[in-house]
């Protein structure tokens, strides 16, 4: 065999942390594994998504705390300095090199391939190298596909003249546009909104709903959306845009036009209108599938339309639940499903399939790092209404309580707890609010653990602490009872 072909037990064609995690799972298995990357080992999460935004956002939602904070408020009156927090950006971005990430692949004994990937048939993957070369690898096994999702553009005029920003501009920028328009109401949205105003850019934020985080409480959505118009940012909701067009050259301003007959003028337009399976160039058809679409699996992340079982989907490619952390707990899963199947072991479907089911359905967390904070697990309440549950809501003002004094004056945030009555568990939480990010796990673990509402009397929160919400969440609970 040449050079050019490789057999291995194992393919992983994506490098993101989900492929990262598969790959160092199948190979604790004692499978040879080989995983394939065409740009930066970490993906998405490392160098154009979690990463750099949460690096931008922790000093605004720092200094919004600071300012709550009587004897501190002062000394953080001035603007960031922005040379300062782009610089702490790029340091947590690793400066878009992956050196680092090269030498945990090596510590784990799992190869690499640079290059492109694609399927040429059952368990066969070409990958076209950066030199022009080509590489056939065969898996033994299995191949997992953990390509990740981009931008879903929609079709506006102009649109790829205006070279618009997507998450990856808007969070590798090296400077501050002036004005900077955001299309879309959702997570990425309201986050980078949230940082640039900050960072000194004139934030304009074009919805076509009714309200922001439509996915979320409504609650949530309304004080995000008060917080953001008090730093600045012009929301308009209910607005759609037509058509887009670069002003003078490539480097002036972007005029933009509305479906209300009306225009805004951007110098930058950010769009940030959900997301679509990087599936397009995977060679899907060569083994039945669609190119271009979300991969339906099981719940050891196997493609549920190929036979003999080979070909895994894991992460955002399967559309179960597109966040980090649900792709990484995916891939835990699949790699331990893989190594089983190889070895010709028992896979205990019922628990894979028990657990799969809760993290990736009904106890999905996830955090807006906004200033409000917004953190949530489980069903909102329509959708546990919509799922036909029998649930009661239950709602706490934040505000009331003493670690909410004690955080900062002014505090506003509201929690709510679903309690499915016919079970007497908690299937949804949901909380916004200043520091709420970690509240999340309690309640991830309550959802999750289906754990009694009798029994959360017994976990006491410490006095004065925003946990302390559990217990008035319980007391709300109790006296409506009676």
């Amino acid at each position: 065999m040449d050079d050019t072909s490789r057999t291995y037990d194992v393919v992983v064609v994506g490098a993101g942390p989900v492929g990262e995690n598969v790959a160092e799972r199948t190979r604790a298995a004692g499978l040879s594994t080989v995983i394939v990357e065409r740009e930066l080992l970490g993906g998405e999460c490392s160098f154009w998504a979690c990463e750099p935004s949460k690096a931008l956002l922790r000093p605004v939602v720092a200094r919004a705390d600071a300012r709550r904070v009587p004897g501190l408020n002062r000394a953080v009156d001035g603007p960031l300095d922005v040379t300062a927090v782009l610089a702490h950006r790029d340091r947590m971005s690793a400066h878009w090199t992956d050196d680092d990430q090269v030498d945990w692949l090596d510590s784990v004994s799992v190869d690499l391939v640079r290059g492109h990937g694609r399927l040429t048939g059952p368990r066969q993957v070409s990958v076209s190298t950066p030199d022009g070369g080509t590489i056939r690898l065969t898996a033994r096994y299995a191949v997992a596909l953990c390509t990740g999702s981009r931008t879903a553009l929609p079709n506006i005029p102009g649109l790829a003249a205006v070279r618009p920003w997507t998450n990856r501009e808007a969070t590798s920028a090296d400077r501050v546009p002036e004005r900077l328009a955001v299309v879309g109401g959702g997570v990425v949205a309201v986050e980078l909104a949230t940082a640039w105003q900050a960072l000194g850019a004139q934030v304009t934020l074009l919805v076509r709903g009714d309200g922001l985080l439509a996915r979320m409480e409504p609650f949530a959505g309304e004080l995000v959306a008060d917080e953001l118009r008090a730093s600045g940012v012009d929301i308009r909701l209910k607005t759609s845009v037509t058509s887009v067009t670069r002003e003078g050259g490539e480097d002036r301003g972007i005029r933009i036009a509305l479906a209300d007959g009306g225009e805004l003028a951007a110098d930058e337009i950010l769009l940030a209108t959900g997301r679509t399976p990087r599936t397009a160039d995977l060679g899907l058809e060569t083994v039945g599938l669609t190119p271009g679409d979300w991969l339906t699996v099981d719940d050891t992340c196997r493609v549920t339309a190929v036979t003999d079982g080979w070909l895994y989907a894991v992460g955002d490619v399967n559309h179960r639940a597109l966040l980090t952390h649900q792709g990484k707990y995916q891939a835990r899963i699949a790699g331990a499903a893989i190594g089983a199947r190889a070895k010709e072991e028992p896979v205990d479907e019922a628990r894979w399939g028990a657990h799969a089911a809760t993290a990736d359905h009904t106890a999905v967390p996830q955090v807006v790092f906004t200033t409000p904070e917004v953190a949530s697990v489980g069903l909102t309440t329509q959708e546990a209404r919509r799922a036909g549950r029998r649930v009661e809501v239950v709602d706490y003002d934040l505000a009331h309580l003493a670690g909410a004094h004690q955080y900062g004056q002014g505090y506003r945030g509201r929690a709510r707890m679903l309690v499915d009555t016919d079970r007497e568990t908690l299937v949804g939480v949901t909380f916004a609010g200043p520091g709420v990010a970690e509240l999340l796990h309690s309640a991830t673990v309550a959802v999750a653990g289906e754990v009694p509402i009798e029994r959360l009397w017994h976990a006491v929160p410490a006095f004065p602490t925003l946990s302390e919400v559990w217990l008035r969440l319980l007391e709300t609970y109790r006296d409506r009872a009676r």
